[in-house]
């Protein structure tokens, strides 16, 4: 398949990660101030009533740092998620995170629950880098190598660590970032709008500089407007009138009578 897109900012491309992670705070703040624990919505896996986690799981966080944690980087990531890749921005977040979810419900440890959006941020950070590379778009290359120098420490957790840490989750997202990268391969930046506004650029800076001569000097407007004006290649015709009066003739006449 083959998609492209426009170059200019949406406001999509931050309003849809604000409201995501806004919700994803809502949800903590009802839990806290009510008294609600649902954890036990998220990722069991291998059991049939741990599949709902796969919906729930990413709005769900045990604490307080956990949410702080994920919420920074979900929100920058997914912001240039919806910025470079638009066309397909929701496609990898939904089928992407419902991949990550899955995998995650398959790869768990039996008897541990999964929570939390470290596996989309995972998904995003996985999609944007390879994509990137693969891509062999200058401006998508420099965004796989902001995702390395801010995110690149991340790779240490998709590896068991701590007994708390969904590295399954991350490893999940990983690969289905991957998935995601491989399976939208030939989805490219459409550079149409920007080509011309490069040239119309260039057109004003050409005009530009025709106000100075070779030496940088600067032409007034009058020795410019005479220099670019176009030349008159008409051939000049002459034309010579003989006038001869009516009463000249009549003269003639009785002269020669």
């Amino acid at each position: 398949m083959t998609t492209s897109q426009k170059t200019s900012f949406p406001a999509s491309a931050y309003i849809y990660p604000i409201l995501m992670v806004l919700l994803i705070w809502i949800v903590f703040w009802v839990e806290q101030k009510f008294g609600y624990n649902l954890k036990s919505w998220g990722v069991r896996p291998r059991e049939w009533i741990g599949l709902r986690g796969i919906f729930f799981s990413p709005f769900l966080h045990g604490s307080t740092s956990h949410l702080y944690n994920n919420s920074l980087p979900l929100l920058f990531l997914s912001m240039a998620l919806l910025y470079f890749y638009r066309g397909i921005a929701f496609h990898v977040l939904i089928f992407g995170g419902l991949l990550t979810g899955l995998l995650t419900w398959l790869m768990g440890r039996t008897g541990t629950v999964h929570i939390g959006a470290s596996g989309i941020v995972y998904l995003l950070a996985s999609f944007l880098f390879f994509k990137g590379i693969w891509s062999k778009n200058m401006r998508l290359v420099a965004v796989s190598l902001i995702v390395v120098f801010i995110y690149g420490s991340m790779i240490w957790g998709i590896f068991p660590q701590k007994e708390r840490i969904s590295w399954e989750g991350h490893m999940a997202g990983l690969i289905a970032g991957i998935a995601c990268a491989i399976y939208y391969r030939k989805y490219t930046l459409d550079t149409t709008a920007e080509t011309a506004e490069r040239k119309r650029i260039s057109r004003r800076e050409a005009e530009f500089l025709q106000h100075f001569d070779e030496e940088g000097n600067f032409v007034p407007a009058s020795e410019w407007r005479e220099k670019n004006s176009p030349q008159d290649n008409t051939l000049e015709i002459e034309v010579n009138y003989e006038f001869k009066s009516e009463v000249s003739k009549d003269a003639q006449n009785n002269r020669k009578k």
